[in-house]
């Protein structure tokens, strides 16, 4: 949760460029100044240091908390850091403005944090972030452990920790006290994606040594070459690692939105034998409309610490990271004693719910190393309902898709999930049987007859023809179906709806070495209306072996010495000229070339043209951007923020890309396209003068009307007059209320994207008998209209006053009379369609305060460079939409 808004409402102005830093402790949400305190003022100055420590009882690279020790001339203060990026970042910058490092080889990237066990006063040790209700909010982060380390070897001879004085920094970047916003934002900004951890009290102590691998590694001596010799040593990965297995447990369970009211232990102490790491994954851990638009809860707490008062006695574990999505939370433990084997832990979510966004459904996902062998665990919540498994099949490549990891080297392309040795896959994937019905399935099931049963499984006939988990495994299933139940009890689903007995909570995996010893549901455990499932794995892991690593890469490293030394860096493009036919809204469409390497294996990168900021315009995406010896997929995306000058002519889809060899020449590739229009992106009054539909008309004509001032379509003396409200619009609504009205999970669940397709070429073209698509599909293409609108619905001019109103019904009601009468009329047809779902909220299940907070984020909207809206924004906006909601009396 963003809470630097918080923070800096407790500064004065003339103290935010200021060269210190503020320490804060902070409730576990802050939203204003009041949930806030500040504890110290640490100024910077020539005496002022920043070295990285391990105490006695530290696992430094769990992937968590890190120690980092701060020296002043006040004294010293020690505080604990969450892992992540962005502080690998912030500590780089200090590494390169340091005195040692600017008379040392310039070649080398990045500080060197030597780890060295035992250098902190023990008196000093800082509270865990999280445990509480309060933790120390210094924003900074750790640097990144070398990738890949293998397990703890004799240290180096010991030297004198590095001191990195960040009294340096704003000198190098000309802006005092930057260097200090900056860190503040980067660890409160990503508070919903790399929250700070709570260390269990199982860990036991531990000493970190520095292997010589890590030494190799943490400090790369080649620059630019660094991703070509990892590239050739992953190549040669065979003959300095063997495969040694691990015990890994996997589980799933949906608990309906339930509090842990009985003990997991029948579910993650199965076997006698303790896993050596725990992957356990949790769906609808909290149904509340808070939790939903919000994404907080206190339910995480509580389901974190009924898991970790039920891992298996045997063994002591350390979490090695949480991450959660509204009700979709991921929790990955592993043996303490193992704990110095895992590295480049980060964790991504992503929501697939309505607009492509909410995170009622989606995934969460860590992705971690363990020795040498990369290792990702996905858990997801995909669509509901029997009829809807091609939208499940689209949630699972959205996933696949926007899923993306920062490398642990942030000159790297982030990684996706299909990039790793090791795939995981768990969660509620709401595949159900089909064909069957109710009695037949019980019958069935009465018969242990599940092989039979399998065969009208919808995720057994979705992988078998390649719709969705390509490539995935799943074990033969020999456990009863594991939804619906009746809670409390194992009695199937006696509700009026009687739902069909299904299994759609799976476990799935992808890549080699991988042996399922066990797939199981747990029966004993009653407390939802699913069982949970789970599954333990005995997985073979790549283990480095340290002298053999050592000599391969030498080995690399004088191979690329000679070719550097004979040769001039050179390439072959497959392509100098790539053009894209028929571009459409939100229709991706891609493009590939490759380039070849010459005799020397060289480096690309796509370079910003003179006094440009990015290396191409914002609809095109070069994937990747850096890299060699690569397919390189060229893709054009045109979304709201770049449709409307599209639309208008102001942009064409014309760029020039700069392909930038290291060590070699500039290549240039032309890139071209045609736009095709769209009422998707076009200003309300513009659509109100479009009588005929937007690719009818003549381009010059769409850019006259969409270059208009919205103040214009009031003039009285303007000689053709508009429509009331735009026509797009009024086919969207009129087929929701004529066919949705009673339509359950209205604006909440999402429709099929090439349902979207279809109902944008049927506006745009003007095919206004009917709109191909579901009730869901054309809910959201109306949300993706609204959302498309260059000026939102309430001009952006009122957003302040709307706020400021939203509890006076009388003030708001005003500021809706001063709106430019297409927008009044629209924000009016919009209310009275909304009251009329309202009316059969018996049957589609809608309430008031659900549909003010879907439109009160769409129709009302700040201006552009405005702080994007905090907690207290978005509740506002939705109380001012409420009131119009809930009122019978005519609007203004």
């Amino acid at each position: 949760m963003d809470q630097s808004v918080a923070i800096q409402e407790t500064l004065p102005p003339c103290l935010l460029c200021a060269c210190r830093i503020y320490v804060y402790t902070h409730r576990r949400m802050a939203i204003t100044a009041e949930d806030v305190w500040l504890e110290r003022v640490i100024p910077i100055t020539d005496g002022f240091a920043v070295e990285e420590v391990v105490l006695d009882s530290d696992l430094h690279v769990i992937g968590s908390d890190v120690t980092v020790r701060i020296s002043s001339a006040d004294g010293r203060l020690t505080v604990q850091l969450p892992f992540g990026s962005h502080t690998r970042a912030f500590l780089q910058e200090l590494g390169r403005c340091s005195p040692g490092r600017r008379s040392s080889a310039p070649a080398v990237r990045g500080p060197r944090l030597l780890l060295r066990p035992g250098t902190a006063e023990r008196g000093h040790r800082a509270a865990p972030l999280g445990s509480g209700r309060r933790r120390s909010a210094f924003a900074a982060r750790c640097p990144p452990r070398a990738p890949g380390s293998g397990p703890a070897l004799p240290a180096p001879p010991p030297l004198a920790p590095r001191r990195f004085p960040l009294c340096r920094v704003h000198r190098r970047v000309r802006r005092p006290g930057l260097h200090l916003q900056f860190c503040s934002f980067a660890f409160i900004c990503r508070q919903n994606k790399l929250k700070p951890e709570v260390r269990t009290e199982q860990v036991r102590a531990s000493r970190v040594m520095a292997s010589n691998k890590a030494s190799i590694l943490s400090e790369p001596k080649f620059g630019l070459r660094d991703t070509i010799v990892k590239s050739q040593l992953l190549q040669m990965e065979d003959s300095y690692t063997h495969i040694q297995n691990y015990r890994v447990f996997v589980g799933t369970y949906n608990v309906n939105g339930q509090s842990p009211t009985e003990s997991l232990q029948p579910w993650l102490r199965c076997d006698a034998e303790p896993p050596d790491i725990y992957c356990v994954g949790f769906q609808e851990l909290d149904l509340t409309k808070e939790a939903f638009f919000f994404n907080d809860t206190p339910k995480e707490e509580e389901w974190f610490k009924a898991v970790t008062d039920s891992l298996h006695p045997d063994a002591k574990y350390a979490k090695v990271k949480l991450v959660r999505l509204v009700g979709i939370m991921l929790l990955l433990y592993v043996k303490a004693e193992l704990a110095l084997n895992i590295s480049e832990v980060e964790v991504e979510t992503v929501g697939t719910g309505i607009m492509g966004r909410m995170g009622n459904k989606g995934g969460v996902a860590i992705r971690f190393k363990f020795h040498n062998t990369s290792v990702c665990v996905v858990n997801s919540h995909l669509a509901a309902h029997t009829e809807e498994y091609e939208r499940r099949n689209q949630d699972f490549k959205d996933i696949c898709s926007r899923m993306q990891f920062c490398q642990s080297d942030p000159n790297l392309p982030p990684l996706t999930i299909g990039k790793h040795d090791v795939i995981l896959w768990l969660g509620d994937l709401n595949y159900r049987l089909e064909e069957l019905d109710v009695a037949r399935v019980k019958q069935l099931v009465e018969e242990k007859a599940f092989l039979e049963l399998c065969q009208y499984d919808q995720l057994k006939r979705q992988m078998k023809a390649n719709a969705a988990f390509e490539g995935f495994t799943e074990g033969e299933i020999s456990f009863q179906p594991t939804y619906k139940y009746d809670a409390g009890c194992d009695d199937w689903d006696t509700s009026e709806k009687c739902r069909v007995p299904a299994w759609c909570d799976r476990i799935l995996w992808k890549g080699q070495n991988i042996a399922q010893l066990s797939y199981r549901s747990h029966m004993a455990l009653k407390l939802s209306d699913h069982k949970p499932v789970s599954s333990v794995f005995d997985i073979g892991v790549k283990v480095v072996n340290e002298e053999l690593y050592r000599k391969a890469f030498e080995e690399i490293v004088r191979s690329l010495d000679k070719l550097e030394n004979a040769n001039i860096p050179s390439v072959t493009l497959s392509r100098r000229e790539i053009h894209f036919e028929d571009v459409k809204y939100m229709q991706l469409q891609v493009e590939r070339f490759t380039i070849r390497n010459g005799q020397v294996p060289c480096q690309f990168e796509f370079i910003s043209k003179p006094d440009e900021k990015t290396y191409c315009k914002a609809w095109l995406t070069a994937n990747p951007c850096k890299g060699f010896l690569l397919s390189v997929e060229l893709e054009v995306f045109v979304n709201k923020s770049t449709a409307t000058h599209l639309n208008s002519g102001e942009e064409k889809l014309e760029d020039i890309l700069v392909l930038h060899l290291v060590r070699g020449k500039d290549y240039f590739l032309s890139v071209t396209g045609n736009y095709l229009p769209s009422c998707f992106g076009s200003p309300i009054h513009t659509l109100c003068y479009m009588r005929e539909p937007i690719q009818d008309m003549p381009a010059e004509a769409i850019r006259r009307l969409t270059l208009m001032p919205v103040d214009m379509s009031d003039d009285p003396d303007q000689a053709e007059k508009p429509m009331c409200i735009p026509k797009e619009l009024w086919m969207m609504v009129e087929h929701l209320n004529r066919n949705a009205s009673q339509q359950e999970d209205l604006f909440q669940q999402p429709g099929l994207r090439s349902e979207f397709e279809q109902i944008r070429d049927c506006l745009d073209k003007g095919m206004y008998d009917t709109l191909l698509g579901s009730n869901h599909s054309v809910a959201e293409a109306l949300l993706l209209f609204l959302e498309s609108l260059p000026e939102p619905v309430i001009c952006c001019r009122f957003y302040s006053s709307c706020l400021e109103s939203a509890s006076n019904y009388g003030l708001s009601c005003q500021i809706i009379s001063e709106l430019p009468s297409c927008h009044k009329n629209v924000f009016r047809y919009l209310m009275a369609f909304l009251q009329e779902l309202l009316k059969n909220s018996g049957k589609n299940h809608l309430d008031v305060n659900i549909l003010a907070s879907v439109f009160g984020g769409l129709l009302l909207r700040p201006p552009p460079g405005h702080p994007t809206p905090d907690i207290a924004a978005k509740r506002k906006a939705q109380q001012f939409i409420h009131q119009f909601l809930v009122r019978e009396d005519d609007l203004p």
